[in-house]
Order: structure tokens, then C-alpha cells, then sequence
């Protein structure tokens, strides 16, 4: 059993090695823009969507529609800041662009009054949401709209707050292009009432866009990183099913997407956020994601036409969503949008462990607590796997004698050595790897834990007690990996696994402990107080299974 039991000890400390790279790259910071002044525009020419799909590839560069060019006055060039109790957004008169998205409820760090933004704009790289209509003069993210004022406020008691920008075109074509922001809620209605006061129809279509370039995060490694880039909810032609997908930058630069499907929604994310445009769910739309023709990436969800009879009006709208990925929301905003809390392979397993944290921190209000509680819980259902693994270590102790023996009578011939230790084994009725087990089930679990706690931004900033204030980031004063490392240490002295592993793997052993205390130094602070509750834990189920051993004439005298 030690010959696989030893391998499965130093594959997980390799695991470790891979995800304290991963939580490295993870953790980088992103560059924050410029917070002195938050209305500096970037001169960049961006993309106008085409109305219809290009014969050639998705990222073949549309001839933009000419924008009408207002009868009105230039008005002021001052963004118009809205605050509700969550969020304060800035709007650009130049196209009625969200530019800028501060989440009220998320400071940059734990410990500052500066809130983080989602959305930005500025010299060092830049997130925004531009929206618009296409269609012949009709106004795009370019053209240029009027506010009534440049502040709002949500008020206490009040459930929204409207702004109307206001565009004017030739021939009496007019449109209003109204935000709604609505308390405690980062999504935001976006309505267009066109009035077409020209004597022909007009053919207009609404669209929207993430437009956004890369964070230099600096660092890195070359086996894991974070994912930032594009995200969609997609629908493929002939297909009644949607999925969920999502592509890094390269992959928008190698493979452009242009398809049309119906509802779903686009966006760019990374890390705990997510900027999202969401159209009708009837509504048939244009899904494109590909390199900006000028510097960064899109993503593009198009509207189908509408034709406003002259003399007529129509109200075209969609959603926007800028906020934290709330695993318990999302969905309730479009379908899928929860998805983009990615955990990847082990999703079927991080789901229920996230639900039962939620579960369980909802009564306690401590996600530490919640840890610790879930813990507890995990280590009863593995329990009778634990006692079956200290037995397996048992009855190895008592072969220990006759297996050495059998080294000692077959020397180099590993072979003959191997068919007499499983002929003992088959005799006694002894399983060798029956101690595996409780292992290798609580890997997948271990693995699927740190993906919770690195995805989930409900942990993001969570405080614990006294020096941890961060169960998302490392023990700043290391005590949780100390601690884990002692008791990794009793652990082992516990269990006496060392007794039948040749000197060199009593050596290895023997520095696991302090090595993975090591690890664990840069590891989220949540996740090390996991494994050091499950040891504390593991500990007491040995004391106890080996009491009751010692009553079986298996005890380790």
C-alpha cells in the first residue's frame, strides 16, 4: 500500500505546486486606471457593426454608416455620473456610452474607501459598453446626445432613476436613449424611443458592445493563467440548446465568431466581474466577437430590424449588466449569465460545496465559520473511508515483519518479491490499497474547494477574525500555514506511516510537512484553514479508530 500511498502524497504536492502558481497569477493586480481623472477620453477610432454578416470572415473590418451629424449645438462634453446605493456609472455624451463603472460595495482592497472600477477608460487601457442604432443617419455609439443634467442620484425609498440623452437628427428624426438604474441591482435597462417625424421609413437596428484591451498583469507562468476575455451565451444554428463559452484574447485574434441565434448575451469578464450585453430573449440577434480594427477586442450583439413607418414612433431596448458574479443572481438576470462563474472540470463538485457555504455562512455570517462547518461535514461523510484507511495502515503494521522478511529472502528480484507480498496479502484477506481511497477521493474535493474559494466572489475580501481579514488571500502573519504544517506533522507521527517506507521515503516524508506549510504561505487563507480543520479533525478520527483497534488486537504496539 505505501508503494502507491507514497506516489499519491507527492502527486498532491505537485497539485499544490500547480495551484499556488495558478493563485500567483490569479492574484496579480490588475492595472487600475487613472482615478484623478475620470472622464479622460481615449482617441481611438472604434468599430461600427455592420447590419449583416460579412461573406468573409467575422473580423473582416464592415464600412461603418455614416453618422448624421446633429442640427443642434455641440452640447457640453462632461459625462453624466449617476449613483445608486451600488454602483456609480459615468455616461459619455459622445455616443451615450457607459465608460466608467465604480461597484460601491467592492473596494480595490480590503482595507480602502476607493471603490474598484469595472469599467474605465484612460491612458493605461481601457472596458466600455458603447451602444447605439444602425441604420441610414441613424445615431451609433459616435454620435453625439444631449443630457438635461450631469448628475443623478438614487434617493433613499426610490426603486430607479431614469436619464434620457436626447439626439437630433435631419429631417426631424429624433431619439431618446434612457438608462435605468434600479436600487441594490447592478443591471441596466437601456430604452431608445424613436420618433421619426422624416417623410420616409426608417430601418434601424439597436446594438450593443463590450469593447475593451487586455490588463497587463504583469508576471505570470507558463502552465496557468487567468481567464480574461470574452464570455457568451450561444446558440448555434439547427440547435435548440445553448451553451456557455468563452475565449481568451488569443483566441478572438485566431478564431472569430459571427453567428445568429436568439436572445442570449455577450460580454467580456475576468476574474470576479463581468460586463454583459443582454438583448430580449425573442429577440433574433447577430452574436460577433472579434480584434478591434484598431487596438483591443469586441464583442457584438446586433438586433434585428425595425422599420418606423414615417411619421411613426418606436421603443427598441436591452439590458446591460457591470457587477460582481453573484453565483445566486446571475441567473435570475439571463439565463446561462451564472455560468460565468467558471469553475471548469470540477463544476459538478464545486457547485454543491459553494451552495452548502452559502447555505451554512446565511445562519452563521461568517464564511470562515462556514468553512469550518462544511469542513466538519465533509470530514463524517468521509469518515467511515478514513476508518477503513487507518485499518489498511493497521494490518500493514502488523505485516511489517513478513513483508520485510519477503525483501529480505528475494533481494533483486522484484518480481518473485511481488507474487509473495500478494500472496500474503490474498491470504489474510488484506486489501493494499484500501488505505488509498480516502486519498484520492479527497483530492478532487481539496482541488474543488480552492476553485470555490478562488472563483467565488462572495469570498472575495471576506474577513474571518482577528489578523484575517481576507479568507480570498494569503495569512498575512503565515499562522494558518505554521499551524497546518504541525499538524500535518502529528498527522504522520499518528498514524506511524513511516514505519514500513524505506529511508528515503521516511526522508521525503519527513519534510512534506514543511514543504507544503511553504505552499500554503501563498495560498488563499480560506483554503489553508480547511486543510488545518480537516487535519484537526483527522487527527481525533485517528485517536479514536485506533482506540477501537487496539480492542481488535490491531493496535500499533
Amino acid at each position: 500500500m505505501e508503494s502507491i500511498r507514497f506516489p499519491l502524497i507527492a502527486a498532491f504536492a505537485v497539485i499544490c505546486f500547480f495551484l499556488y502558481q495558478a493563485w500567483q497569477q490569479d492574484q496579480a493586480p490588475a492595472p487600475e486606471p487613472t482615478t484623478a481623472s475620470p472622464i479622460e477620453s481615449v482617441n481611438v477610432e472604434d468599430d461600427v457593426p455592420s447590419l449583416a454578416a460579412s461573406p468573409n470572415r467575422a473580423d473582416d473590418s464592415p464600412a461603418a454608416p455614416d453618422v448624421a451629424a446633429p442640427v443642434v449645438e455641440a452640447p457640453s462634453t462632461d459625462l453624466v455620473v449617476v449613483e445608486t446605493d451600488v454602483m456609480r456609472a459615468y455616461l459619455d455624451p459622445l455616443g451615450g456610452n457607459l465608460v466608467r463603472v465604480e461597484l460601491l460595495d467592492y473596494p480595490v482592497e480590503a482595507d480602502s474607501d476607493v471603490p474598484l472600477a469595472v469599467l474605465h477608460q484612460g491612458n493605461r487601457g481601457f472596458f466600455v459598453v458603447q451602444t447605439g442604432l444602425l441604420g441610414t443617419d441613424a445615431p451609433t455609439h459616435k454620435a453625439i446626445y444631449t443630457a438635461q443634467r450631469t448628475r443623478y442620484q438614487l434617493n433613499d425609498g426610490d426603486e430607479s432613476v431614469q436619464v434620457p440623452l436626447t439626439w437630433t437628427g435631419a429631417d426631424g428624426r429624433q431619439v431618446t436613449k434612457t438608462y435605468q438604474f434600479e436600487a441594490g441591482r447592478y443591471v441596466i435597462g437601456l430604452d431608445y424611443q424613436v420618433s421619426n417625424l422624416a417623410d420616409q421609413p426608417w430601418s434601424i437596428s439597436a446594438y450593443g458592445q463590450v469593447w475593451r484591451t487586455p490588463a497587463d498583469a504583469g508576471g505570470g507562468t507558463p502552465f496557468v493563467r487567468q481567464f480574461e476575455g470574452a464570455a457568451w451565451y450561444e446558440q448555434r444554428d439547427g440547435e435548440t440548446k445553448y451553451r456557455f463559452q468563452k475565449a481568451d484574447f488569443g483566441k478572438i485574434e485566431d478564431e472569430p465568431l459571427d453567428v445568429t441565434q436568439t436572445g442570449g448575451w455577450a460580454g467580456m469578464m475576468e476574474h470576479y466581474f463581468i460586463a454583459a450585453v443582454i438583448p430580449p430573449a425573442e429577440q433574433t440577434v447577430r452574436l460577433v466577437t472579434k480584434p478591434s480594427s484598431s487596438q483591443g477586442y469586441l464583442t457584438q450583439l446586433i438586433g434585428e430590424k425595425t422599420e418606423v413607418a414615417a411619421q411613426a414612433t418606436a421603443k427598441l431596448s436591452q439590458r446591460i449588466y457591470v457587477g460582481p458574479k453573484l453565483q445566486n443572481r446571475l441567473e435570475d438576470v439571463a439565463p446561462g449569465l451564472q455560468l460565468s462563474v467558471d469553475y471548469g472540470l470540477l463544476t459538478p463538485l464545486s457547485e454543491p460545496l459553494f451552495w452548502a457555504m452559502d447555505k451554512v455562512h446565511k445562519v452563521v455570517g461568517n464564511w470562515g465559520v462556514a468553512i469550518i462547518i462544511i469542513t466538519l461535514a465533509i470530514k463524517l461523510v468521509f469518515y467511515k473511508l478514513s476508518e477503513a484507511q487507518y485499518r489498511s495502515m493497521a494490518k500493514m503494521r502488523k505485516f511489517a515483519p513478513r513483508i520485510q522478511s519477503i525483501k529480505d529472502r528475494y533481494g533483486d528480484d522484484r518480481q518473485k518479491m511481488q507474487t509473495a507480498m500478494m500472496d500474503l496479502y490474498k491470504k489474510e484477506g488484506f486489501n493494499p490499497f484500501a488505505g488509498c481511497w480516502p486519498m484520492l477521493v479527497q483530492f478532487p474535493v481539496f482541488i474543488a474547494l480552492y476553485w470555490v474559494l478562488l472563483e467565488s466572489v462572495e469570498l472575495r475580501q471576506a474577513p474571518f477574525f482577528l489578523w484575517i481579514q481576507d479568507l480570498s488571500a494569503p495569512d498575512p502573519l503565515f499562522v494558518l500555514p505554521v499551524l497546518f504544517g504541525i499538524s500535518m506533522y502529528f498527522q504522520q507521527k499518528l498514524s506511524g506511516q513511516a514505519m514500513t517506507m524505506d529511508p528515503m521515503q521516511q526522508k521525503i516524508m519527513s519534510a512534506m510537512p514543511i514543504a507544503l506549510a511553504a505552499f500554503f504561505t501563498f495560498f488563499p487563507s480560506g483554503l489553508v484553514l480547511y486543510w488545518f480543520v480537516s487535519n484537526l479533525v483527522g487527527i481525533a478520527q485517528q485517536w479514536y479508530i485506533y482506540r477501537k483497534l487496539d480492542h481488535e488486537g490491531l493496535g500499533r504496539k
